[in-house]
């Protein structure tokens, strides 16, 4: 029997700190070390953990494998945490009927080494560092913020998964964000409009969502199991490069908002996003208090001439 090739589902890689709700127990590991930690989660071995950021993605997104047949998605926990405080974080996986089977336990090491080895298409982690490292070496990779307390765990319409993005420095490259951020509103415009034919270049998930738009082909847009969103600062006429360049990468986005100065947060909302990636905190921090987010970072090649 040939192994199983993680190349031809899409895998999403999560630490247990994403998945769950371990905040207390990364404070315990901050402020009185690894003995206490490893002892707090030994003793708290049928003490099932509760759910964080990434779970109602995972949840959901596990839903569109279907018995009998050939499964679309994997999901993988990636953890910093050792072999013998991984029990914990498995069998609350069972407790929550979860259909993860494949983990990896690197006792503090950094995990980006292995997000190649296990065909990795996005990476959640609540690990700057990791995350940073992850988004460096190529690969789609966001830090989750904290579980707020007024974020559902899950949805009432659970139909479909919902993914939203934000545009510049996500999908697309931050070219034409930096161009906004250094010389202003008017350059920025100007330089939209002056490239309108030009495709904008890939950002660190345009990968991400070609993955997503080929298991959309051919699928109704009613019955697609998934539901994808661009919710971008961008408005008229600065969209037109951006319908272009989606036409251009041939991938499908269900829906658009260019909401200009208009907060995201309430449209996040109302769209009902399972998650939210976004590379500003000024975004990401009031929309984590209604859907599950999480934080792109540049990429540390590009911070200087970000910065100049």
């Amino acid at each position: 029997m040939p192994p199983y090739d993680l190349s031809k589902v899409l895998v999403i890689g999560i630490s247990s700190r994403a998945l769950f709700d371990l905040e207390k127990e990364n404070e315990i590991f901050d402020t009185e070390g690894l003995d206490s930690y490893t002892s707090y989660q030994m003793g708290k071995i049928n003490d099932f953990s509760k759910p964080g950021t990434g779970f109602r993605l995972v949840k959901n997104i596990l839903s569109l494998n279907t018995q009998g047949e050939e499964r679309k998605v994997e999901v993988i926990v990636l953890s910093r945490n050792n072999p013998a405080t991984s029990l914990r974080i498995t069998k609350s996986i069972q407790h929550h009927g979860l259909d993860i089977t494949r983990s990896a336990w690197t006792g503090g090491e950094s995990l980006v080494r292995y997000l190649g080895a296990y065909k990795v298409d996005l990476f959640l982690s609540a690990h700057q560092k990791d995350v940073q490292r992850a988004i460096n070496a190529g690969f789609a990779a966001a830090r989750i913020y904290k579980f707020s307390k007024s974020t559902p765990v899950t949805r009432h319409d659970k139909k479909k998964i919902k993914i939203a993005f934000d545009g510049d420095a996500v999908l697309f490259s931050a070219e034409s964000e930096n161009i906004y951020q250094s010389q202003g509103l008017e350059a920025f415009l100007k330089h939209e409009k002056e490239n309108a034919l030009k495709p904008l270049p890939d950002g660190p998930f345009a990968t991400l969502l070609r993955a997503i738009s080929k298991a959309q082909k051919g699928v109704p847009v009613d019955q697609a199991p998934i539901r994808t969103a661009l919710i971008t600062a961008r408005n008229g006429p600065a969209h037109e490069r951006v319908i272009r360049t989606l036409h251009e990468w041939n991938v499908r986005v269900d829906e658009a908002h260019f909401l200009g100065d208009v907060s995201k947060h309430e449209v996040l909302e109302a769209f009902g996003a399972d998650i939210f990636f976004d590379d500003q905190d000024a975004h990401c921090a009031p929309a984590s208090n209604v859907v599950p987010t999480a934080i792109v970072p540049i990429r540390e090649e590009l911070v200087e001439f970000v910065r100049y």
